[in-house]
């Protein structure tokens, strides 16, 4: 009997849970709905990001959907955080169908915030140096509308000036963050970007890939 390959990344989540434990959340999402709304088909360990099944996408489904047809690598080893600040080590793995497109999104979070804790607790006893500035790792959300709020905070944060100082060029800038990001193939998307910065749904479109 053949076995699907939905039902192999569900045996293998299963796996992984059962070995790292409840810190460890195993999430799969499917790329072959046209739907962006409800991407998450399964998920170990929920409790840790407070997502569940029929859950929006993260910043890596749009991703893959922005760059379908392009080779997509896996993201290995980067840090993320959820919504109420803990720290996760996070891997991204693309599945591919025969044609190569991405087809499904295996994607690993291990909650590392009290290894974090302790690592600066014995960093902090065998040194004398003071703490390095920790940098922001990505949000975890729920639902495109939040997803979109934190891309457009990290287009603002990209800029570095606030959007009531921000010159067209700083806006393009942003925007462009933004399409880059997949953030436009968010229903009525275009709507909200262009009210938050001031600027014409007209305006904001001929704004996408200038300079590029």
């Amino acid at each position: 009997m053949n076995i699907s390959r939905l039902d192999m990344l569900k045996q293998i989540a299963a796996g992984l849970s059962a070995q790292f434990g409840k810190d460890c959340e195993i999430v799969v999402h499917d790329l072959t709905d046209d739907s962006l709304e409800h991407t998450i088909v399964h998920i170990e360990n929920g409790g840790l990001t407070g997502r569940k099944i029929g859950d929006g996408p993260s910043g890596a489904v749009l991703n893959a959907i922005r760059h379908q047809g392009e080779p997509l690598k896996d993201k290995l080893a980067y840090l993320t955080r959820t919504e109420n600040g803990r720290i996760l080590k996070s891997s991204t793995i693309y599945i591919h169908n025969d044609e190569g497109r991405p087809c499904y999104i295996f994607s690993i979070n291990y909650d590392i915030t009290a290894l974090l804790a302790l690592e600066n607790s014995v960093h902090a006893l065998i040194t004398c140096e003071e703490p390095q500035t920790e940098a922001s790792p990505n949000v975890i959300t729920h639902d495109v509308s939040r997803l979109l709020d934190e891309l457009i905070e990290q287009s603002v944060a990209l800029v570095g000036v606030p959007v009531p100082l921000m010159t067209k060029e700083d806006k393009i800038k942003a925007i462009n963050f933004l399409n880059d990001a997949g953030a436009f193939l968010i229903t009525k998307s275009g709507d909200k970007v262009a009210k938050y910065f001031d600027i014409s749904k007209y305006t904001l479109y001929s704004y996408v890939d200038i300079n590029k």
